[in-house]
């Protein structure tokens, strides 16, 4: 049995997140889901492996994925400043974590804060090989019907041309290659970003970001969203450019466009008004 293994690589977040898709639902194979109702298509499935070489070039922002502007806001700060750790309530039935819990405050006998481990870790040996954070909790998490699908991160400080970049792999155990990848993408490179940010404050050495790979066991395509990925992500695909500054001719936006800031405006306004415990 050969193994479906797709690997993809570009510049930006954008071009990657749809080389990515686009190499799934023509080579990915069909496999159901633990989620499919009657009646549903089984879902295209693949390993995928992203190689993002510069996560922070323009354009970043890909307008195929099924959201606005402020859900990518909301999901940055979520991920980054934890605003939505208050969610956090299994027996209220409601979340039962965020990637931010996770990763800054790893639920244990003694809470840890694996992202002050990784900053403290580079910034005091930037070719260790064990700055890295986890997710999974196997005590906890085989048992709930929604568990973390990103599982570890892994970080490491690369001198190249006079400078030192941050490079970040991510492993993920499933993936909703369309409804979710791109967000995740987006959200995870701003947290590589604050890990470069945070080590050149405690070093006094720029850290600049560097490539970003993505490594998903299973990438998928549900079934069930089948009929709105071709209405709308393959149309776009035939009918819009890959970048034009008439953003209803784009498939991409750059992240500093003023449609995009005021999304961005909107999402933080939103984050505001949310009721807190």
């Amino acid at each position: 049995m050969r193994a479906n293994v797709c690997i993809v690589e570009g510049k930006t977040i954008a071009e990657v997140w749809e080389k990515s898709v686009m190499t799934l639902w023509e080579k990915g194979g069909n496999i159901p889901t633990e989620y499919d109702s009657p009646g549903d298509p089984q879902s295209r499935d693949a390993t995928m492996i992203m190689v993002i070489n510069e996560p922070f070039s323009e354009p970043r922002i890909h307008l195929g994925f099924p959201g606005g502007m402020e859900d990518l806001e909301k999901y940055r700060q979520e991920i980054v400043f934890g605003v939505h750790d208050h969610w956090i309530k299994p027996e209220e039935g409601k979340w039962t974590y965020t990637y931010h819990q996770r990763l800054f405050n790893y639920p244990s006998e003694k809470t840890v804060n694996q992202i002050e481990y990784i900053i403290n870790k580079l910034s005091q040996t930037f070719y260790s090989r064990r700055a890295q954070a986890i997710t999974w909790v196997p005590s906890y998490d085989p048992k709930t019907d929604d568990p973390p699908c990103l599982q570890r991160i892994w970080c490491r400080l690369v001198p190249e041309d006079g400078n030192i970049f941050l490079r970040m792999n991510t492993h993920w155990r499933s993936r909703d290659a369309y409804r979710a990848a791109y967000m995740n993408l987006f959200g995870l490179t701003e947290l590589q970003k604050y890990i470069a940010d945070e080590i050149s404050k405690k070093t006094g050495k720029k850290i600049f970001v560097g490539p970003y790979v993505d490594i998903t066991d299973s990438y998928h395509i549900y079934g069930s969203n089948f009929d709105d990925f071709q209405a709308r992500f393959l149309k776009m695909m035939k009918e819009r450019d890959f970048y034009n500054e008439d953003r209803l001719k784009s498939r991409t936006m750059k992240s500093d466009d003023p449609a995009a800031i005021a999304g961005f405006e909107y999402g933080r306004e939103q984050i505001m008004n949310e009721k807190r415990p």
